[in-house]
Formats: C-alpha cells, sequence, structure tokens
C-alpha cells in the first residue's frame, strides 16, 4: 500500500490503550463491495483477524439503514463537498447540498449529480447524516437551530481543518488546546464525527477499493457518539474505504493538521500506528 502523500495533490480536506504490544484504534471492513454482492465472490474471501465480513447485503442498496438508501445533507461544496456529493448520489443515495453562494449557483452540480441544490438552512432537514465541510471561520455563521429539523439522531460529520495563517485567523480557544472538532462542536450545538480531514479530494474519486483488497485505504474517524460514529463508517466503507475508530473527540486532535495521519495513504495498521504515534504540540505552521 502507498503510504506516501502526494507532490501533485493538493492539501487534505478537512483514551489511548495502554496495553502492551496493542494498537487502541479497531479496524473496521464491514461490507462486501457491490461487484462482490453481485457476484458472491466475497462468501469465497478468507477472513482475516479483527475484520468483520458481513453476508447478504442486497446488491445496489446502502447497508446503513437496513438496505435503504439514506437522505444526506452536504453544506459545503468545494472540493470535499463536490466529491462527496458525485460518489454518494451514484450510490443512489438522495442528496441535498448547498453553498455559501446560493442554490442557483450549484445548478451545474445538480445537473451533473442528480443532487438536490438547497440552502444551508434546509440541508439538514429530514437528513440522517450531514456533512459540514466549510471553512473552520465559517463554521458560525451557519444558521442557528441548523440540525432542528434532522432525523432523529442524525449523524453530523465534521470535516474541517484550522489553517490560522492563510485562511481562519486565530481561534483562541484552539490555540488553548480545544481540539477543532470540539470547538466546531460547541458552536453546532450537535455532536459532531470528525472525518475526511485529512483525505485528499480526488482520492474519494479516484482510490475506492473493495473490501479486502490488500490496498485500501483506511481513514481515521473519531466521535463520542457512538451509534453517529457507526453509520459514518459504514458509509465510508461503503464509499471504498477502511476506517480506523480514533477514539472519542477529545482523541482528534490526533488527526488534525501536521499529524503523521493527516494526508496519509495507507491501510489501517499504518493509520492506528500514525495516530499513536502524533503529538499534541502545534507546529508553528499552524498556529497564529
Amino acid at each position: 500500500m502507498r503510504s506516501h502523500r502526494s507532490q501533485r495533490s493538493r492539501r487534505p480536506g478537512g483514551a489511548r490503550d495502554h496495553s502492551a504490544g496493542r494498537l487502541p484504534w479497531a479496524v473496521w471492513r464491514t461490507t462486501p463491495s457491490r461487484s462482490e454482492q453481485v457476484t458472491g465472490a466475497h462468501r469465497n474471501r478468507p477472513a482475516s483477524p479483527g475484520v468483520w465480513h458481513r453476508h447478504g447485503d442486497t446488491a445496489g442498496t446502502s447497508p446503513d439503514l437496513g438496505g435503504s438508501s439514506m437522505k444526506i445533507g452536504i453544506i459545503g461544496a468545494g472540493n470535499i463537498g463536490g466529491n462527496l456529493t458525485r460518489r454518494l448520489t451514484a450510490l443512489g443515495h438522495d442528496v441535498s447540498v448547498a453553498n455559501s453562494r446560493g442554490p442557483h449557483t450549484l445548478a451545474e452540480l445538480a445537473a451533473e449529480t442528480g443532487a438536490t441544490p438547497v440552502t444551508a438552512a434546509e440541508a439538514a432537514r429530514g437528513a440522517e447524516v450531514v456533512v459540514v465541510t466549510v471553512p473552520l471561520k465559517a463554521v458560525p455563521d451557519l444558521p442557528s437551530g441548523l440540525f432542528a429539523e434532522a432525523a432523529p439522531g442524525a449523524a453530523v460529520i465534521d470535516t474541517g481543518n484550522y489553517y490560522p495563517k492563510e485562511r481562519d485567523g486565530r481561534i483562541a480557544a484552539i490555540e488553548a488546546g480545544l481540539p477543532e472538532s470540539r470547538w466546531t462542536e460547541q458552536h453546532l450545538g450537535h455532536p459532531v464525527v470528525k472525518a475526511f480531514n485529512g483525505t485528499y479530494a480526488q482520492d474519494i474519486l479516484e482510490r475506492p477499493l473493495p473490501a479486502g483488497h490488500p490496498e485500501r485505504m483506511a481513514l481515521p474517524v473519531a466521535g463520542d457518539d457512538e451509534a453517529a460514529k457507526e453509520t459514518v463508517r459504514r458509509l465510508i466503507d461503503e464509499l471504498g474505504f477502511d476506517t480506523v475508530d480514533a477514539g472519542g473527540i477529545d482523541e482528534s486532535w490526533r488527526q488534525q493538521p501536521a499529524t503523521p495521519v493527516y494526508g496519509l495513504r495507507a491501510g489501517a495498521e499504518a493509520v492506528a500506528k500514525a495516530l499513536a504515534e502524533a503529538s499534541r504540540k502545534r507546529p508553528a505552521a499552524f498556529t497564529a
């Protein structure tokens, strides 16, 4: 598996276990791929330690909610938001997408994908998953009560990163050590699951692989709400990537910019190792 950072790609998006010899983050390769579901090949695939293969999913449906597609809202239509819109609509999900300039500016993306362009205030309405993929400095400007009409137990994905020098300016609480996603969560007023913040946007389109493939990339996922985190991990698996449970939001600093896992293109074991090696000290390039 290639674990280097691409020289051509743009910047990525958006309690420690002390048992001897163990990594604290669990590898989760869940459902068979679409092609495996069609051919039944996953039934002959050898099991691996720590890997759960779920059998019996119906081809062409999502595994997330008992085989049905999900209603997903995406707030932010930049590199990450745009490519998630492309992939999730292609997988059959009902996607609404919003940006800061209004639905009329999303006509091209809507025509390409079949997604519904909406305002940010409408994006979470009825949604079972909401992706917030906006610059950190824009989070406080999102509409209040954003998730009031979301589906009960909606999972909210935070893809954001703090870039104080080039974009966001100084945020005192983050500079003082508050994890970036905890700051976002406090402003949103809803628990978040941190994912995709260290993922290159083009990889969402170009690097998905079937479950069990030796070069399948893994993404770290952090969150306090275990049910929401499970929903997000299943969705990422459906997108073609493994996941590594990176703990709760208080531990999510391990996947922030300049940590070993940020921008890492590697499998689950390498991602878990990178999370374990992270330092809480913020490099000068990422302080104001």
